[in-house]
């Protein structure tokens, strides 16, 4: 989508919350409700101004926008094409989307097809695996950690969050649409073909005789693929023997671990400390 001088935005209003037309944006916070809508509608929802613009610069193509009736001219400059804007107040709104949106401004958005693992690892150096990582928030986090420390690429167990969730784009600041990523199956067989393309698979724990990250040769840093299991219960026994290495970060002060999340970040950083800037 284009940005730079278009035609006046043509406003539709919407004045009830249950007008079919927006419809793409009812309950956006009932997670088992968005989760049996989105993915099989083949949408997604962008919350914020920063967020849409960055989906549109990825290529999303947009089926809608909904907009708080006072910040219509923040899209003044885009070009909307055929999808429709709506504006509505911010009581409409919040009623509508069972949340008071304090952004002002959302989107919805069609998928794209998500690239093979095979043609993922084709192109990537480094990625990153998560096994069961089904808190949207850790996700984005991690997506958002992932595009600022040069990794390549993002392989999800079939068990995983999705990345395009509300929740998940908007903390990772739109990031999720920078980097690329596949869902590895079958599980955890699917690590033979990360192994099989060239990567070192690194299994993250805090078990004692694992090795310091900063301890791994040369040759297990060179295509390293930093696999990460959920919050509290780790990785699966069955993902850590289909690894290569297990690695630990060091922990101080009797700290027994990190927010998955914050580990991905400061293992992605260790791994590429030495890369050129």
């Amino acid at each position: 989508m284009a940005i730079g001088q278009n035609p006046p935005v043509s406003v539709h209003q919407i004045t009830d919350p249950d007008d079919d037309r927006i419809a793409d944006y009812r309950a956006l916070t009932d997670v088992e409700l968005r989760t049996r809508w989105e993915p099989p509608h083949g949408l997604f929802i962008a919350e914020g101004e920063l967020v849409l613009r960055r989906a549109l610069r990825a290529g999303y193509p947009p089926r809608s926008f909904l907009v708080d009736a006072k910040r219509v001219d923040q899209l003044a400059d885009l070009d909307t094409g055929d999808a429709p804007v709506y504006a509505a107040t911010p009581d409409v709104l919040e009623r509508a989307t069972g949340f008071h949106v304090h952004r002002g401004v959302l989107a919805s958005f069609r998928r794209l097809p998500l690239p093979s693992p095979a043609d993922l690892l084709a192109t990537a150096r480094r990625v990153v695996i998560l096994e069961d990582v089904n808190n949207h928030t850790n996700l984005g986090a991690i997506f958002r950690a992932v595009a600022a420390l040069g990794v390549d690429g993002v392989l999800l167990s079939p068990s995983c969050a999705d990345p395009l969730y509300r929740r998940s784009v908007r903390v990772s600041m739109g990031e999720v649409f920078a980097v690329p990523y596949a869902k590895l199956e079958p599980w955890p067989d699917g690590l033979a073909q990360v192994r099989a393309a060239g990567f070192t698979v690194l299994a993250m724990t805090p078990a004692p005789d694992a090795v310091p990250i900063q301890r791994l040769t040369a040759d297990q840093r060179a295509r390293a693929a930093l696999l990460l299991g959920a919050e509290g219960a780790g990785l699966s026994r069955a993902a850590q023997a289909a690894s290569d290495v297990r690695v630990v970060i060091p922990m101080r002060r009797n700290v027994d671990s990190l927010n998955v999340a914050a580990a991905t970040a400061v293992a992605c950083w260790e791994l590429g400390r030495d890369d050129p800037l």
